[in-house]
C-alpha cells in the first residue's frame, strides 16, 4: 500500500508541476516560468485589430491597441510574413479575424491584411506585415529596434509606411520605455 501512496504522491506533484508550467504560459505574462525562463507573450488574434500613431524619441511611430510598438521585418519583401515559427514566437504578428481599425494619426487607406502560412490574417501597413516584440514587456518600449534576427533587420514603423532605421536617442534605454 505505501508504494502506491507514493506513486500517487509523485503522480501528483507531477501533475501540478505540469498544470503551474501550463498556468505560466497561459496567462500571457513575459515574466520567466520554469527556472527563470523568458516566456513570450503569445500573440493574440481579435476580430479588429486597431493601429494607433504614438509619438516618441523615434518620431511619430505606429502602435497597437494596447500601445506595444510594431516593427516591420525587412526580409519581407511583399506583404505576405517570412516570419514564421520560432520566429513568429519572438515576433508575434498582429493578427485579426475582422477589418483592422484605423485610430488617430493613421492612414486607413494604408492598412490591409495578408493571410499568414497558417491561415491567419495578418495586418499589415503600406504593404508591410506588422509585428509585436517579445522583448517588448510593456508599452512604448522599442527593445526591438534595429535588431538583426531571423535573417534581417527589425524596424518601427512610421505613419508613412516606412520603416524608421534610426536608433533610439541616448536618451531612451533598453527597457525604459519611448514614449
Amino acid at each position: 500500500m505505501k508504494h502506491h501512496t507514493r506513486a500517487f504522491v509523485a503522480l501528483t506533484g507531477t501533475v501540478f508541476f505540469l498544470s503551474a508550467a501550463g498556468a505560466a504560459y497561459a496567462d500571457g505574462s513575459s515574466h520567466g516560468a520554469l527556472n527563470g525562463a523568458h516566456v513570450p507573450r503569445a500573440a493574440a488574434t481579435t476580430s479588429s485589430a486597431t493601429v494607433t500613431a504614438k509619438s516618441g524619441p523615434l518620431g511619430t511611430i505606429l502602435v497597437n491597441s494596447k500601445g506595444d510598438t510594431l516593427y516591420v521585418f525587412q526580409a519581407d519583401k511583399s506583404s505576405t510574413s517570412t516570419c514564421n515559427g520560432n520566429c513568429a514566437k519572438q515576433w508575434p504578428p498582429l493578427t485579426t479575424s475582422g477589418t483592422p481599425t484605423a485610430g488617430s494619426g493613421v492612414n486607413s487607406s494604408k492598412l490591409s491584411t495578408s493571410t499568414r502560412s497558417d491561415g491567419t490574417k495578418q495586418v499589415t501597413y503600406n504593404g508591410h506585415p506588422l509585428y509585436t516584440f517579445t522583448g517588448d514587456s510593456k508599452a512604448g518600449q522599442m527593445n526591438g529596434q534595429g535588431l538583426n534576427l531571423f535573417g534581417a533587420k527589425w524596424y518601427v514603423v512610421g505613419t508613412n509606411g516606412n520603416a524608421v532605421t534610426k536608433a533610439p536617442s541616448s536618451t531612451v534605454s533598453p527597457g525604459t520605455g519611448g514614449y
